[in-house]
């Protein structure tokens, strides 16, 4: 079918950001004298929000600990701030692609679990000359994906239905928020995560590359 509009997840799908992610939470372990993780370890730490990517990063007995999580939550964030965009950019491909996006007048939106206030400023640095109707980031009183509230809150603002949409993500969460929305759901294979993991949890199409997109989705 023709589909109307398109949602991205951003990390490990729009930018790369791995680095400054694993960076900033090792900076935060490092602080507190705590073991530090190589930066491939961080691809299975990062997806389901802020605070997920710190209790599976410190220790498990430390992890268990709300107050101190609070405490490491808050001393991550104050070292991501730093390092937003330092190693951070858009995956080669990117740009043309939402600019072909654009230029057939599809809508474009981002929803995404980082919070709200580094996925602002991330995409006005390297996203700007793109017009999204709407970025979602982990916020107060909308759940966190998988939970479809927040894309199908997107999509509303679209004026498109459900089954018109491709949702594209790098990992198990993205799928499943694309499946339990009844969206297309689009997996890319750049990001942070392999393929037989967005194949198990539901990807009807997967993307080599971002110019693959208008080729095996049409739009």
């Amino acid at each position: 079918m023709q589909y109307k509009a398109a949602i991205f997840d951003l990390d490990g799908t729009l930018i790369d950001s791995l680095a400054d992610l694993a960076d900033s939470a090792n900076e935060m372990l490092d602080s507190y004298g705590f073991a530090q993780h190589d930066i491939d370890a961080y691809r299975y730490f990062v997806g389901n929000g802020s605070r997920k990517l710190i209790e599976r990063c410190l220790p498990a007995d430390k992890a268990k600990d709300n107050a101190f999580v609070d405490e490491a939550l808050a001393r991550y964030k104050a070292c991501y701030d730093k390092n937003l965009t330092h190693k951070t950019a858009c995956y080669a491909g990117i740009e043309k692609m939402l600019r072909a996006l654009q230029e057939k007048n599809i809508p474009l939106g981002i929803c995404t679990n980082k919070h709200q206030s580094a996925a602002d400023e991330i995409c006005q640095k390297l996203l700007s000359a793109h017009d999204f109707v709407e970025i979602i980031g982990d916020r107060a009183g909308l759940p966190r994906k998988p939970n479809p509230q927040k894309v199908l809150l997107i999509a509303s603002k679209m004026g498109v239905e459900p089954a018109e949409v491709a949702y594209l993500g790098d990992t198990s969460v993205d799928m499943d928020t694309a499946v339990n929305a009844g969206f297309l759901p689009v997996g890319v294979t750049w990001g942070f995560r392999p393929r037989e993991e967005l194949l198990e949890h539901g990807a009807k199409v997967l993307l080599d590359s971002p110019e693959e997109l208008l080729t095996k989705v049409v739009f």
